[in-house]
């Protein structure tokens, strides 16, 4: 897993160093540069939208109608606990250094704590995808290997989320090193998943057993 995260995030680099009519590269050790601006085909922004929302049905859904008592539900309660605690996490790190996002700064990566409204740092979209899908990943990545196919889905959307200058690439390295990190944490938790725990016991039965 590490030595895929790793490609993971090699592979952001090079794609945030091709030549895309950018600015010079400053912020984080060098890597921040703006890219053109593109909003169309698939790096539009409902088609994000749909993968945000799509992903978040997919896990509550999935969870609730499965219950905690099997192993793909179980993995899916798992995907949650990630997603809620990197959301927090990621949404407290946005405030606590309001950096400028790169539509709003002229092209400067290095404007970091400038108060309400700056929320480039970490994404919080990136965050949210990688937390879903690893702990899938873990769960299956022995005896399913195309269940890393799952990791285009952060790959694309932080490529998305630069072509909208919505974030810089150390903004999505950081979203996906923070969904990963906690995702790797609850897949690797004893016991039942946290929100699953505070629930009533049916979710943990799941809805196709009760139907």
């Amino acid at each position: 897993m590490r030595l895929r995260a790793l490609q993971t995030a090699v592979s952001l680099i090079l794609m945030a160093a091709a030549p895309a009519a950018c600015l010079a590269g400053g912020g984080l050790l060098g890597l921040d540069h703006e890219w053109s601006y593109d909003n169309s085909g698939i790096w539009k922004r409902p088609d994000q939208l749909a993968l945000e929302y799509g992903i978040v049905g997919f896990e509550v859904i999935g969870a609730v109608w499965e219950g905690g008592d099997d192993r793909f539900g179980r993995t899916l309660w798992q995907s949650i606990d990630a997603s809620a605690s990197s959301g927090i996490v990621a949404l407290a790190l946005k405030y606590s250094f309001s950096r400028v996002r790169p539509i709003d700064s002229g092209g400067d990566p290095n404007l970091w704590f400038k108060g309400h409204g700056n929320q480039s740092f970490p994404s919080g979209e990136v965050t949210l995808v990688s937390s879903v899908v690893t702990p899938l990943v873990l769960e299956y990545r022995h005896d399913q290997p195309w269940i890393y196919a799952l990791e285009a889905l952060p790959l694309y959307d932080a490529i998305a989320r630069m072509k909208l200058q919505a974030h810089w690439q150390s903004d999505v390295l950081a979203g996906f090193a923070l969904g990963t990190g906690a995702g790797w944490l609850m897949h690797g938790r004893e016991g039942t998943p946290l929100i699953l725990g505070a629930l009533p016991h049916g979710f943990y039965v799941g809805l196709k057993k009760e139907f």
